[in-house]
């Protein structure tokens, strides 16, 4: 298997508070077996965030089925089609700003 950038999204249950969430969310995201966490923020007005993990390996691949410290929570897991690496996300990025926004890094 080759590498493949992932996007998490990740909603925590009613009943946890924001900083809570954050830790449990950082938990997840400091967790090297997911694979390299390449970006993550957290949600203003809602608990949870959005990580952007490259998994190298078929292992770290299946990890992301094991919610972790994110147990409970609503976990959407998604392949992203043009960011296959670290660096591929990277690049998707400048391009992304450069090609709509012309902005250019």
């Amino acid at each position: 298997m080759s590498s493949r950038c992932h996007l998490v999204y990740a909603l925590a249950p009613s009943g946890v508070s924001a900083r809570e969430a954050n830790d449990l969310l950082n938990e997840y995201v400091a967790d090297e077996s997911r694979g390299l966490a390449v970006w993550h923020d957290h949600f203003v007005g809602e608990h949870g965030g959005a990580v952007v993990l490259d998994t190298r390996d078929e292992q770290e691949e299946a990890r992301l089925a094991d919610s972790g410290p994110l147990e409970g929570w609503q976990l959407s897991i998604h392949p992203l089609t043009f960011s296959l690496s670290a660096v591929g996300f990277s690049a998707q990025t400048s391009f992304t700003l450069e090609q709509y926004r012309g902005v250019s890094l």
